[in-house]
């Protein structure tokens, strides 16, 4: 049976973003004098910019690099996002991404945009993939109407809410822990985009028990 809709994650989901984002946070800490390791920077996976800066910003401190009560989540944005801004624009599609949005088109599949993004770092983000435009309506980051991001199910809930169907009905894209729980707690059947390095045993520890694990958006099938 097709879904209802389907509901797509941004960020190393559809746009190989992630290595670029991690990439400016690592820097950015550098700079207060830590090291963000990969397991780090995937716990910030998903999540909005303000609770990643939050995040980055307790390690600095927990880490004793920084004593000041002058450093605050702005200012560590003030030294990240210029990087971000640099670096984002290079991101290329992921596998299949372009064709799979194409393919919900032609079956006339309701799409929505799922993103911890904010408006103006999608426009960035997306200015080079004109193929993204087919998903029309779209919750970011900083929605007025979104009280709480992902991990929280707000964004798929407000998603499925302004398509006019039941999340229990949808299929949700996703790559991050943060968004796989989100969209797991609306109720949708979660397609999960893990990395390729991690084990069957590593999979179901970081992401639980999601609808379907793939290797590739390639993989997608609505037969």
């Amino acid at each position: 049976m097709l879904p209802a809709a389907c509901l797509f994650d941004l960020d190393g989901l559809l746009i190989d973003t992630e290595p670029l984002h991690g990439q400016a946070w690592r820097q950015a800490a550098a700079q207060f004098g830590i090291e963000l390791s990969d397991e780090r920077l995937f716990q910030l996976r998903g999540r909005r910019r303000q609770n990643c800066a939050e995040q980055v910003l307790s390690w600095i401190v927990d880490h004793g690099c920084h004593q000041s009560p002058i450093l605050t989540t702005d200012k560590l944005l003030a030294v990240q996002q210029p990087l971000a801004r640099r670096l984002l624009p290079m991101a290329r599609a992921m596998p299949g991404a372009a064709e799979l949005l194409a393919n919900c088109r032609q079956l006339q599949l309701a799409m929505a945009l799922v993103t911890s993004s904010g408006t103006e770092a999608v426009a960035l983000k997306s200015a080079a993939h004109p193929w993204l435009e087919l998903l029309e309506l779209r919750v970011y980051g900083d929605d007025p109407e979104l009280m709480l991001g992902k991990p929280y199910p707000d964004p798929y809930l407000l998603a499925a809410r302004r398509l006019g169907v039941d999340p229990s009905d949808c299929w949700a894209f996703e790559d991050s822990p943060a968004g796989v729980k989100s969209a797991m707690a609306a109720g949708c059947k979660v397609h999960v985009l893990a990395p390729p390095e991690l084990d069957i045993a590593e999979r179901e520890r970081l992401y639980g028990t999601p609808w379907r694990f793939l290797d590739s958006l390639q993989q997608v099938s609505f037969d």
